[in-house]
C-alpha cells in the first residue's frame, strides 16, 4: 500500500471511530434503579402535607398539597391542583434533590400557587426535620417552605 492510500485508510478509520463514539445513544447519567433513600430514612414512607410557602405564607388549595417518598427514590403526591410524580435523591448532609417532576394538567383557579409548590420542590437543596416538620432550603440557605407529617 502506498503512503497516500494508507494515510487515507487511517484517516477514515479515525473518522469512523469518532462517528461511532458520537452516533450512539446519548450518554445520560446512570439511573439508579436501586434505592436512593433507605427505608428507615425519616423522610421516606411518610406523607408530608404542605404547611407553609416561604416562612409564613399559607395557601388555600382545592386539595392538600402533599408528597410521599418511597424507598426506591420515587416521589408521588399533589401540588394542590394536579397529581405529581418524579424522583428524589436524599444524600448525606440532609441534601435533597427532586428530579423528573411531572404533573397532570388539570386546570384550577390556584394554578399559579400549584406551580410555586412544584417550583419549591424543584429548587430544594437541603432539608431539616424538626419533630413533625420538614423544612426545605434553597442553595442559598433561604427557607423555601415547610411540610408537616400527616397523622
Amino acid at each position: 500500500m502506498n503512503k497516500s492510500r494508507s494515510g487515507r485508510v487511517l484517516l477514515l478509520a479515525l473518522v469512523a471511530m469518532t462517528l461511532a463514539a458520537c452516533g450512539g445513544k446519548p450518554t445520560e447519567p446512570a439511573r439508579q434503579d436501586q434505592p436512593r433513600a433507605s427505608s428507615d430514612h425519616p423522610v421516606v414512607g411518610q406523607r408530608w402535607n404542605l404547611l407553609l410557602v416561604g416562612t409564613d405564607e399559607r395557601l388555600s388549595m382545592p386539595e392538600t398539597p402533599h408528597f410521599i417518598v418511597s424507598p426506591d427514590g420515587r416521589v408521588a403526591g399533589s401540588d394542590g391542583c394536579n397529581q405529581l410524580n418524579g424522583r428524589v435523591n436524599l444524600d448525606e448532609g440532609n441534601r435533597i434533590q427532586f428530579s423528573e417532576l411531572a404533573t397532570t394538567r388539570r386546570g384550577c383557579p390556584q394554578l399559579e400557587d400549584a406551580r410555586r409548590i412544584t417550583g419549591m420542590m424543584e429548587n430544594a437543596y437541603r432539608f431539616l426535620i424538626d419533630h413533625d416538620r420538614l423544612v426545605f432550603f434553597g442553595p442559598d440557605q433561604r427557607v423555601l417552605g415547610g411540610w408537616r407529617k400527616a397523622n
